[in-house]
């Protein structure tokens, strides 16, 4: 007996039909209203099986209900005469549409608008949406403010705006420096600021502070709460080391502050500038919280020099509640060596958690700005007697830690309002 022809099954021909652009007889019949698979031995498609309630259920092969069944020419009647001039039939109104579920040969489909995230969004709700938005952002007068920061934007592209002489910006310094630190200022530490007023309005001063916390939380602070409230910018004496670091010393320019030596403090003080200085400097912000609210010592009394020779007023300002936002309970010598940093602080927090550990504690801070004290009534040379110069140095310093003790008998709790 010779090879037989095999076929295999469900393709209803040979191998390799069905295969490329046109699909085979089979699969034509299986898709919705397609034309049923033709039987092999009359050419006629097949009957549809029909069930118990005279539906049919799909296509199948007449040769497995018994042998071909006549089908009746289905062949379309030619067009009348009358109406085969007159050119197609006008399509059915969109209500005449036959329905998807009732007619089996009709699909929905899904355009790309329907997909787009934003396709059943009208122009309006969009709108609004981003109108509401704004108004939560900027507040009320979202109109002005977004025009404001439009031009900010237009006035940075251009280089259209001025730093000075030692590349403060006070535009950047208002809008983003005290905006972020506002919030901090008024609802985690919630400062109570005494005697705003002893600050002048409108010419030089020098602010003198005590200095705590690991982290110098102390000196932004002041920033913002006298700007707040006088509108002046305080323009700080930073150490060398943060002028060393790259990111910290570009931000630090912009922000006001300048290096802490003579030359910069004298030029600002006679320009009429609020100049805020921390005597204790690192000795201060990283001593441990067994010494805390205890001042140490002020240096050789630089501060005291530049303010007599500009004639300018100092201002002591004593600050509560920096002491307790890292409570530093030892330090790693050796590890500060390596980084190049006065100290490396050990907290209850900090290094354990990691960076959840630099978090502050939102301890409740009480500013007190004491009686000025005024050098203009000193005789001309006083900033090159040593002995004057330490007799001033001493009543700074003692009127900063007289009100120190007096703020924290006044303060009911660390962390109460």
């Amino acid at each position: 007996m010779g090879d037989a022809e095999i076929i295999p099954i469900g393709t209803r021909g040979r191998p390799g039909r069905g295969t490329g652009t046109t699909p085979s007889s089979a699969a034509r019949g299986l898709a919705p209203g397609g034309r049923p698979p033709a039987d092999r031995s009359t050419g006629r498609p097949t009957a549809p099986r029909a069930t118990q309630d005279g539906a049919h259920d799909g296509w199948v092969d007449e040769e497995s209900i018994g042998g071909p069944r006549p089908v009746e020419d289905t062949a379309p009647a030619a067009p009348d005469a009358a109406t085969a001039d007159s050119g197609p039939e006008p399509a059915a109104p969109a209500s005449e549409a036959p329905d998807a579920d009732d007619a089996g040969t009709a699909t929905s489909g899904t355009t790309t608008a329907d997909r787009h995230p934003l396709g059943a969004v009208s122009p309006a709700e969009l709108m609004a949406a981003l109108t509401s938005a704004a108004k939560e952002v900027l507040g009320p007068d979202w109109e002005d403010e977004l025009a404001r920061l439009l031009a900010f934007v237009r006035r940075r592209l251009t280089g259209d705006y001025a730093v000075d002489e030692y590349g403060f910006d006070p535009e950047v310094t208002e809008r983003f420096f005290l905006t972020a630190l506002r919030p901090m200022a008024s609802k985690w530490f919630r400062i109570e600021v005494r005697g705003i007023e002893n600050i002048p309005t409108d010419s030089g001063a020098l602010i003198v502070s005590n200095h705590s916390g690991t982290l110098p939380w102390d000196g932004l602070m002041t920033m913002v709460t006298v700007h707040d409230h006088t509108g002046r910018f305080v323009r700080p004496l930073g150490a060398d080391l943060v002028f060393r670091t790259p990111l910290v010393a570009q931000l630090a320019r912009m922000g006001g502050a300048t290096l802490a030596c003579s030359e910069d403090a004298d030029r600002m003080l006679a320009g009429g500038e609020l100049v805020g200085v921390w005597p204790e400097g690192f000795k201060g912000l990283g001593k441990p919280y067994s010494e805390r609210y205890k001042l140490q010592r002020f240096g050789r009394g630089g501060f005291v020099s530049a303010a007599l020779r500009t004639r300018t007023p100092i201002v002591p300002l004593s600050v509560v509640g920096a002491e307790e936002i890292y409570p530093m309970l030892s330090s790693m010598p050796t590890l500060a060596r390596i980084l190049g940093v006065p100290y490396f602080p050990v907290t209850p927090l900090f290094p354990w958690l990691g960076p959840l550990g630099m978090v502050p504690l939102p301890s409740k801070w009480l500013m007190e700005f004491g009686e000025p004290v005024r050098t203009d009534e000193l005789e001309e040379g006083a900033a090159d007697d040593p002995m004057l110069v330490f007799d001033v140095t001493d009543q700074v310093r003692e009127s900063i830690q007289q009100t120190l003790y007096r703020l924290l008998m006044e303060r009911r709790s660390v962390f109460g309002s």
